[in-house]
């Protein structure tokens, strides 16, 4: 009665009216929801499979370039400013070891090769995969990682003169046993000049 006199008789009808209309639209949805979410499921995994591959290859090429490639360029680096420091006309300082010693190796004599296919004694060194010296040989010792090679080469018929005068190449190339993926191996090649005056 109090709703009556309130004005709100209708209200209790109309509730129960929409709480059933409510009630049926979840019925007639039941089955679509379980159907909905397998389709959805397997668009995500085809879209991830394909995502899959672009990580993996993204992966490998931040391995091989964006890591071996730029330690392959330090570890030239390194051997280069180890060979510019000898005199022009040092022929037996051994640079196969860090720091040089003053006999036992080859210094700035003319020869070694830049083929890390074929390495000259007294012209190689190999590193560990963490950058430490393994030592030198033209055979590659148990657990080396990186090879570098170095090669002396007359730049002016002069370089052969006593005293020698004129200007030598030294080119190093310093490559990675093996890659990720099976990618091209990191190689790195540096070049540079040494003058009989310096």
């Amino acid at each position: 009665m109090a709703h009556a006199a309130d004005g709100h008789t209708g209200m209790g009808e109309a509730v129960s009216t929409i709480l059933r209309r409510g009630a049926r639209a979840v019925q007639d949805e039941r089955g679509t929801t379980l159907i909905e979410t397998a389709i959805a499921s397997a668009i995500l995994l085809v879209t991830l499979a394909g995502l899959a591959s672009m990580g993996a290859l993204a992966t490998m090429h931040t391995e091989n370039q964006g890591h071996l490639a730029p330690r392959t360029t330090e570890y030239a680096q390194d051997k280069m400013e180890q060979l510019l420091a000898l005199a022009y006309g040092d022929v037996l300082s051994n640079t196969v070891v860090f720091p040089a010693t003053t006999t036992g190796g080859s210094g700035l004599a003319i020869g070694g090769s830049a083929n890390t296919a074929a390495p000259v004694n007294n012209y190689v060194d190999w590193l560990g995969s963490d950058g430490s010296l393994l030592g030198g040989g033209a055979a590659a010792p148990a657990g080396w990682f990186y090879e570098r090679v170095w090669q002396i080469s007359c730049a002016a018929a002069a370089c052969t003169d006593s005293p020698p005068t004129g200007i030598k190449q030294i080119s190093i190339t310093v490559t990675v046993r093996s890659s990720v993926g099976g990618f091209m191996l990191a190689k790195s090649t540096i070049v540079a000049l040494k003058a009989s005056e310096f």
